[in-house]
């Protein structure tokens, strides 16, 4: 199984101006990063980690999958997802922080359960509520 994280590379560094929303970036982030430096634990092949920036054209780096909505009847393409594919090409999309995040610290539990390490990350007080939620 591979895993591909995408998230706004300006959320990421706070240049939006929306604390919340770089706080629950970070935290996906960093826990897509921890699941990246454990994955041979958990039997995921690869995990990906991509920061999307403003005119990039929202496609894939790893994985060929992309989220798209419609607002204002203008179709707008989701920079922040992740997507899973398992060993038979099926893939599924997660578009949302909330659930984004509850995969992600799902991934961690499972991790936990096979080191003595100790392989949790601290979420943000924002992350934490929306997983609370």
């Amino acid at each position: 199984m591979r895993i591909e994280l995408r998230v706004c590379k300006h959320c990421y560094e706070g240049e939006h101006g929306n604390q919340r929303k770089t706080a629950v970036t970070r935290d996906m982030v960093n826990c897509a990063e921890r699941v990246r430096e454990y994955k041979d634990l958990i039997g995921l092949d690869a995990v990906y980690i991509t920061r999307v920036e403003e005119g990039d054209p929202g496609g894939a780096e790893a994985l060929p999958a992309i989220v798209a909505s419609i607002e204002s009847d203008q179709v707008t393409l989701s920079d922040t997802q992740l997507v899973m594919e398992d060993e038979d090409g099926n893939m599924l999309v997660y578009p949302e922080p909330k659930d984004i995040l509850e995969v992600l610290t799902r991934n961690i539990d499972q991790i936990q359960e096979q080191t003595r390490q100790d392989a949790t990350v601290e979420l943000s007080q924002e992350g934490a509520e929306l997983l609370t939620a």
